[in-house]
């Protein structure tokens, strides 16, 4: 065990299975994993520098530097000497990411997806504005910090943006509903990542987030509810507009081949 890094205590158990004991670094090695396995992370990515997945983290670069070596020895990253660590060319898609796997939530309609986050987030929101600490407060300002950093790079955005949502869905205080909208956040991802590409995408979202810790800050519920509607309804306005994209080219492509 690294010096510094103490055991953790796992706040949800996986499925079927009781709460175990790993260390900080296990719990990033899950996280970049998970980051894999929802296409924010893709083959042949860089993954950003140590220091910076530390901060977004909350963790030493020690704890990030040995999640990156347990993962290099597994096949899952490639690590080389003088160059950036690379994901390599390997499907995670199967694993869970909380609940189900990305797969499993991909499989849903989309009206379906973006009515169950507005039915369940907005609660779970409005449940983390009553119940959040200090500490979760200022791990989000940290975060907002790191999003400004990032520029217009869309695969640092969603590292951040993934690490923001899941705070907040924690800081509700019931772990199942945290894990089940945390499935949720993943939905698609893949037109999340190219719709963040997107001139001005970043700087609408990370505008978002501004207004939902502002209002976190003041745990103002119905203020957090609103602010959440509004960046559901971006989500759920750019993803429906790559869908139908993405359907117009398969179409055309189709009618090229007869």
């Amino acid at each position: 065990m690294a010096m510094g890094e103490r055991p953790v205590l796992v706040e949800m158990p996986k499925v079927g299975k009781s709460l175990d004991r790993r260390t900080a670094r296990d719990i990033i090695a899950e996280k970049i994993m998970v980051l894999i396995a929802t296409n924010m992370l893709r083959p042949g990515d860089e993954l950003p520098g140590e220091r910076e997945l530390a901060n977004v983290m909350h963790v030493s670069r020690e704890t990030v530097r040995g999640a990156i070596q347990q993962l290099a020895a597994r096949n899952i990253l490639d690590v080389a000497q003088g160059s950036r660590t690379r994901i390599s060319n390997i499907d995670l898609s199967h694993l869970p990411v909380t609940i189900v796997s990305s797969n499993a939530i991909n499989s849903y309609d989309l009206d379906a997806v973006h009515a169950a986050r507005l039915h369940v987030e907005l609660k779970v929101v409005g449940d983390a504005a009553e119940a959040i600490d200090d500490e979760t407060i200022a791990k989000l300002e940290d975060l907002l910090e790191a999003h400004r950093l990032g520029g217009d790079d869309a695969m640092r955005f969603l590292i951040c943006d993934r690490e923001f949502h899941v705070s907040i869905y924690r800081a509700c205080g019931n772990p199942l509903l945290a894990d089940f909208v945390t499935d949720l956040y993943t939905y698609m991802m893949d037109f999340r990542r190219s719709a963040m590409s997107r001139p001005g995408a970043i700087d609408a979202s990370y505008r978002d987030h501004v207004e939902i810790v502002e209002a976190l800050r003041r745990r103002d519920r119905e203020a957090v509810t609103q602010a959440f509607r509004k960046h559901l309804q971006r989500i759920y306005a750019t993803t429906r507009e790559l869908v139908a994209d993405a359907g117009s080219r398969m179409k055309g492509s189709g009618q090229e081949q007869q």
